[in-house]
């Protein structure tokens, strides 16, 4: 197998981007940059368009393809799924290339070569999945709900399933952790739900209003199986209005999941319902969004005996943002999204130019991610005064700031470089590696080669 740090490895790669960018190549400081992983690629490279009336066909980039197989095969040797670089070429054939390579502290960024979330303190999730449900006194399960009647709706319509055996239910539960409700034990009694137990494949969606988990398929959809890139994780948070159904949680222990409305969307029991909710009601976690859930029956009888389409949709209640964007399409300023509830403070661009100053949200209890702009803030020195922040995106410049100035909040968890518009890899790394080195977090290697394309 090719070794990843040849240069030869790289050298069709290489080719192909100076043929593409000779005239950018040729300037001082001229550089090219990209990523090559197991599962995809992105370089800046034109593909030509297809003859009208055909579908673009791999022969069309023949070449391309052969040439980031080379560089995937050394990725499979080195037990690695992916790897950042940065290539410049001279005139004269000779080139430098810089391998940026992953850190277990550093996601990879999305598409291009810049690095992704940097993971201050290890194994750190962000507050939304730290959070458990909230006990709920009082809540009982619907009055729908009837195991008997749901099991003999069952066998009416799938005579010939196979149930499973008591047996199997309590081993079901002893790997749950949790005793199985009555409606779902009475709905695996009658179909165990396993793929050669049906004739017809589709018997039990029908039946069931869902494509139904065999048994030993069934979990908890606890928060950690829930997963999301810090970036996007820490801009979260979770909501129950006093009037929910559902609790706005990451996951839950009480959320079982059963089955799966065929788009990805699972389909759960709820024990652990919100305010408004019922014990036992039958929940869609949508695989589109990091929290809550919305109700799709008041009970699993009333899931099979009705069929529910779809999932019935409640109003967001009039109540201040706990997620506040500040910018062109939302919220106008940061004096009118501070309040004592605010979590997470989005700065993005309202008008060219204007800076926003933090006074107004410093001091807020529960602020705990600040997502800034480039050339959006102020003073960024003004960070130092949130205390509370775990989590926090900046660009460049602006870190830059808070290093020189030794005013990194030392509370965070994670952090990420905002990168908007080209920017050179390298003094992104360089300045990720800074951050990392606070907190003694694995570096992000970057290797150097050179070598002759025209050998």
């Amino acid at each position: 197998m090719p070794a990843l740090h040849d240069f030869a490895v790289w050298a069709p790669v290489l080719r192909l981007l100076r043929t593409a960018h000779a005239e950018r190549l040729a300037a001082p400081g001229g550089q090219v940059a990209g990523r090559v992983g197991l599962f995809g690629w992105s370089l800046p490279l034109d593909r030509p368009a297809p003859p009208p009336g055909r579908a673009a066909q791999v022969e069309d980039v023949q070449d391309e393809f052969d040439a980031v197989h080379r560089v995937q095969e050394a990725l499979t040797a080195a037990g690695t799924d992916d790897m950042a670089f940065v290539a410049e070429i001279g005139p004269d054939e000779r080139t430098v290339l810089h391998l940026i390579g992953r850190s277990p502290a550093v996601t990879p960024g999305i598409g291009g070569p810049h690095p992704g979330s940097l993971v201050l303190v290890e194994d750190a999730v962000p507050e939304p999945w730290r959070r458990l449900p909230d006990p709920v006194p009082g809540a009982l399960p619907h009055p729908a709900a009837d195991p008997v009647l749901l099991e003999r709706t069952l066998r009416d319509r799938l005579p010939d399933a196979v149930g499973a055996t008591e047996a199997e239910i309590a081993a079901a539960e002893a790997w749950l952790g949790i005793p199985l409700p009555e409606e779902l034990r009475a709905l695996y009694r009658v179909a165990r739900a396993r793929w050669e137990d049906w004739d017809d494949p589709f018997a039990g969606a029908e039946a069931v209003g869902c494509e139904l988990f065999p048994l030993d398929e069934v979990y908890l959809a606890e928060a950690a199986t829930r997963r999301a890139d810090w970036r996007f994780a820490a801009m979260a948070a979770v909501v129950t209005p006093p009037d929910a159904a559902v609790q706005g949680l990451v996951g839950s222990p009480g959320w079982i999941v059963f089955g799966d409305n065929g788009g990805g969307d699972r389909i759960a029991v709820d024990l652990t319902p919100g305010p408004r909710g019922h014990i036992g009601q039958i929940i869609v976690i949508g695989h589109e969004h990091h929290t809550g859930a919305e109700v799709l029956a008041d009970s699993l009888t009333d899931l099979v005996v009705n069929l529910p389409e779809e999932a019935r949709r409640r109003a967001p209640g009039d109540r201040p943002p706990v997620v506040a964007y500040v910018n062109s399409r939302g919220i106008g300023s940061v004096e009118e999204a501070a309040h004592p509830a605010l979590e997470v403070l989005s700065i993005g661009v309202l008008d060219e130019g204007r800076r926003f100053g933090l006074g107004p949200v410093t001091g807020l209890p529960r602020l705990r991610t600040l997502s800034a702009l480039p050339g959006t803030l102020a003073d960024p020195l003004e960070i130092g005064e949130l205390t509370g922040l775990e989590f926090l995106a900046l660009g460049p410049e602006d870190w830059r700031v808070l290093l020189d100035a030794s005013v990194v909040p030392r509370g965070l968890s994670a952090a990420a470089v905002e990168v908007h518009g080209e920017r050179r890899p390298l003094p992104i790394v360089a300045l990720a590696n800074e951050i990392l080195a606070l907190w003694n977090r694995p570096l992000i290697p970057v290797t150097v080669l050179e070598g002759d394309l025209g050998l």
